[in-house]
């Protein structure tokens, strides 16, 4: 009584159960509220709320037993055998014992609203994997509808009315395919009627839910009662078999061949279905002549010893006869009549796979507590409880285990192998087992397959409904409207058409495995859902219901997986294919949602984990990938100055390694936040746009030198850091906007090739020994401009006029020394372009040491070392020209930077010289490791 203990809090304690049970709604959450008026709206006393009892535990009871138990546990537990039927409900009721303790965990983190197992997953796992179970479970509780209704059209039909079938067989045999057919139209009418009760108010179901509950527990009673009978005092229920084969009794009353009265004899009923007459001379099937016709007792008790029997399995292909195992038989030849002959014939052909799939929806429902977490009074006491005690009470104390054993031991094999009770004259198996008449079972299970029925159809359409308002998927945003008090009109509709299709299927076999797949999909989630939250122990994850453990939750995932191929792997396949679809669809099209992400936070955790492994030196290398860092520009708007520099970063990886994006900007982040988030964003939207798949860093300096310093210093973590750095060449480093960017280039340069080892092997290029005057006179030119601004300390902007005009003298001068053959003797004075106030100003400035500076600077002479570097330029540039000078793109080694900071301009200038009159060209300066050996 501990169960009831918090529903009889109030005196007297039998009226408010009495009442409670009076008031019992097996309705979702949100649907009753739907129903009520405007004048119940404005009151303002709430009704009691529910507790474990009423709330959990009966509408799991209800959920749980159904149209599976009373129409085909006897048939499995007759085809697999005690044993493997015990094994199919063991992993089943496994499988959602360990499902509903990850549930209690996530349904006890926090409040449930409407939607269920839908809510849980996406606030757990995000919306994409939200989205893709909430569909799947949806699907799956429409199918179910269509099952429960399949269920209750297969009652009407076989046990109740059979003269109410509208199509009849037209021929021998014809009997299955005529039914299908009645299946289809009464199925598709009860479905119509139905959604007509659903549309004009789920009230009216509301006040039926405890007749369609003490319908199934009153069943439930009958079936124990008649099971404690049999023990003592057995049924008479006489079997016909022919040989060892079953008989239908349809068509026949006596098991006999012929009646013998005074000597006489007379043929009776079973004669004339074997023969081609009445009279002793007519021709009859050698079957029927070779062997005699016996009665058996159909269900001889739980004291006959028929449990060792039933211990094993039988599977039979279809068509088969259904045979009594140790009963002598006379075999015949092939027989050509057998299908339109009087013999109990099995339907499809049974395996243990075929037999989960079938089973498996009768241990769905018990997500019935979760989904009404609201209007629970602890529903973080009750759901755990509630639930789990159903599941316990239904699946291995009182029903499913119980039941496997009890009809092993009091129903004949044969018996539990006829399906439709074609041998019992048509009359259902389970219920000619109860006690104390048949029709307890037929009326109970019948209107429990209503009740679950009309249950499906009011709760699909509002998972869907809570789906639709998320508006995680944007094309089913319209199934979130309907009635003004809020009744999902198009939510119905939508799943009157799905439920359709499985009635148009007409075989209850055929769509249990369907709704099976959709039901462990769910389940595999939820298990995955409390998983992922308890190893990533993320801060808001504290459950009240303290027993569970997340190697429960992966067993439990792994059993569901495991259930899912076993029943069908190509449903199996369906179902995860249609969860990937949507899954993608939400990922490409869905809504953002700020309700977290467990997959996300498992993405950190791993790549924190491989982070850790991978060691800090250098790879191997078999495992060497380009890393790069590409260095971009930005102007005063913060837009990125060379934004191919991205796409070639892509070509240049052809989708491998690692890619980080950085700029600088100058200035002091306080200053210049705003303007770095600006920067920022438009670098990603040009990677999203240029299809550049990698990280962005950026940095913000007081100095542009010393803030690339610190990017190509700190940039990637760990194991994953660039061994490539791409920059653009600074085309006007010469420019009056950007005087100094040659600087800013050689020392990022220098950095990148002490930061990434540079030591590069270069081929010898053999080059002539005789030095042009083109050659002489830019060295000489060069060295001259590097003194003078050395030496005058000029002002900024008189530097980037005197570096201009040397730099256009040079230029000019390139034609002239193109004509001259050899190589004039070294110029004694060199007319630049200082004027006498110039001179004059500079020497009262500077008069002791300029003077003479200037004095050495008209006699200087190149440096040799100099000279041979240009010499060496201008005739690489030369062979590059003449071989190359329309191609696309020219590769180049890049000569390595100086050490120190003395001759960064005449690195620029060597540079220059090189790569003059190209159109365009990739110098590349290697790290000095080979990436390819003998062993690669």
């Amino acid at each position: 009584m501990a169960l009831f203990e918090e529903e009889m809090d109030s005196n007297p304690m039998v009226s408010s159960l009495l009442n409670k049970l009076a008031n019992y709604t097996n309705l979702s959450q949100g649907v009753v509220e739907h129903e009520e008026d405007e004048e119940s709206r404005r009151r303002e006393a709430k009704a009691p709320r529910m507790g474990t009892f009423i709330g959990v535990y009966l509408p799991c009871l209800q959920n749980i037993l159904g149209v599976i138990l009373f129409l085909r546990l006897t048939w499995i537990v007759g085809v697999a055998g005690v044993l493997e039927s015990f094994l199919i409900v063991a992993m089943c009721c496994t499988c959602t014992m360990l499902t509903a303790i990850s549930m209690s965990a996530i349904a006890t983190n926090g409040v449930v609203p409407a939607g269920g197992s839908y809510y849980m997953i996406s606030r757990s796992l995000g919306p994409e994997f939200g989205g893709a179970v909430g569909l799947c479970f949806y699907l799956g509780t429409t199918f179910a509808g269509a099952m429960y209704i399949l269920g209750t059209i297969e009652i009407l039909l076989t046990y109740i009315s059979p003269g109410a079938a509208i199509f009849q067989a037209e021929a021998a045999g014809g009997e299955a395919t005529a039914m299908l057919h009645n299946m289809r139209v009464y199925g598709t009418c009860t479905l119509v009627l139905m959604a007509l009760v659903v549309f004009v108010g789920v009230k009216y179901v509301n006040k039926l839910a405890l007749v369609f509950l003490a319908c199934v527990v009153l069943s439930i009673l009958a079936i124990y009662a008649g099971v404690i009978k049999s023990a003592f005092d057995p049924p008479d229920i006489p079997v016909c078999l022919l040989g060892n084969r079953t008989l239908s009794r349809r068509s026949f009353d006596a098991c006999v061949k012929a009646y013998v009265t005074d000597n006489n004899s007379a043929a009776s009923a079973l004669w004339g279905l074997f023969c081609n007459g009445s009279q002793p001379s007519a021709t009859c099937d050698e079957y029927f002549i070779q062997n005699n016709v016996t009665e058996i007792q159909g269900i001889p008790g739980a004291a006959s010893g028929v449990f060792l029997e039933n211990l094993w399995s039988t599977y039979t292909h279809a068509g088969a006869f259904v045979e009594k195992k140790g009963v002598p038989s006379v075999p015949v030849a092939e027989e050509s009549r057998a299908s339109t002959l009087p013999y109990v014939l099995t339907d499809i052909a049974a395996s243990f796979t075929l037999l989960v799939g079938i089973y498996f929806p009768s241990v769905t429902g018990i997500m019935a507590g979760s989904n009404r977490s609201g209007d629970l009074k602890d529903a973080q006491k009750s759901i755990p409880t509630g639930t789990i005690l159903a599941i316990v009470t239904t699946s291995f104390i009182s029903v499913d285990l119980s039941c496997i054993v009890l009809f092993g031991a009091c129903i004949e094999g044969v018996i539990l192998r006829d399906k439709f009770g074609e041998a019992l004259q048509g009359n259902l198996v389970i219920g000619m087992l109860a006690w104390p008449s048949p029709w307890v079972i037929v009326i109970g299970s019948f209107f429990s397959t209503c009740g679950a029925g009309l249950q499906s159809l009011t709760g699909a359409p509002r998972l869907l409904q809570a789906i639709a308002r998320d508006g995680i998927i944007p094309f089913l945003r319209v199934f979130g409207h309907g009635k003004a008090n809020g009744e999902p009109t198009w939510a119905l509709l939508l799943t009157v058409l799905i439920c359709e299709t499985g009635i148009l299927i007409a075989s209850l076999d055929s769509v249990a495995p369907i709704l099976s797949m959709f039901f462990l999909m769910c389940y595999l989630f939820v298990n995955l859902a409390c998983a992922v939250q308890t190893l990533l122990r993320t801060p808001n994850w504290r459950p009240r219901f303290k027993f569970y453990h997340w190697t429960l939750s992966f067993l439990g995932m792994s059993l569901c997986l495991a259930l899912m191929f076993i029943c069908s792997w190509y449903y199996a396949l369906s179902a995860m294919l249609i969860a990937g679809c949507i899954y993608k669809y939400i990922e490409y099209r869905g809504a953002e949602k700020e309700w977290g992400d467990g997959i996300r936070g498992l993405s950190l955790n791993a790549a924190r984990y491989a982070l850790l492994r991978v060691e800090h030196g250098p790879p191997h290398t078999k495992n060497w990938r380009p890393q790069v860092l590409v260095m971009l520009n930005l102007d005063a708007e913060q837009a990125v100055k060379h934004p191919r520099l991205l796409s070639f970063t892509s070509q240049l990886k052809a989708g491998k390694g690692l890619t980080i994006v950085g700029s600088v900007l100058e200035g002091t982040y306080l200053d210049k936040h705003m303007e770095a988030q600006r920067a920022e964003e438009n670098i990603r939207s040009l990677m999203s746009a240029e299809k550049a798949k990698g990280f962005c860093q950026l940095v913000v300096s007081s100095s542009l030198r010393d803030g690339m310093s610190h990017l190509i210093q700190s940039a990637g973590l760990g194991g994953l850091k660039h061994n490539t750095v791409l920059m653009a060449w600074p085309a006007s480093w010469k420019q009056e906007d950007n005087p100094f960017s040659w600087k800013n280039f050689v020392g990022r340069c220098g950095w990148a090739a002490q930061s990434l080892g540079a030591g590069v092997v270069v081929e010898a290029v053999m080059v002539e020994n005789d030095i042009s005057a083109f050659t002489y006179e830019r060295t000489l030119m060069m060295e001259q401009r590097s003194q003078m601004l050395k030496q005058m300390q000029l002002s900024r902007s008189e530097r980037e006029r005197e570096a201009q005009l040397i730099h256009d003298r040079n230029t000019a001068s390139h034609t002239a020394a193109e004509a001259r053959t050899q190589a004039p003797p070294t110029p004694d004075k060199v007319q630049m372009t200082w004027t006498r106030e110039k001179l004059i100003a500079e020497k009262y400035r500077n008069r002791d040491t300029s003077l003479s500076g200037f004095k050495d600077l008209f006699s200087m002479k190149p440096d040799q070392s100099n000279v041979r570097r240009m010499h060496t330029a201008v005739k690489l540039n030369g062979v590059v020209l003449n071989k190359s000078q329309d191609a696309q793109l020219v590769l180049l080694n890049m000569p390595g930077p100086p050490k120190n900071r003395q001759g960064d301009e005449n690195y620029m200038e060597f540079l220059e010289v090189l790569t003059e009159g190209l159109n365009r060209v990739l110098l590349v300066r290697g790290g000095g490791r080979e990436v390819i050996t003998i062993y690669s």
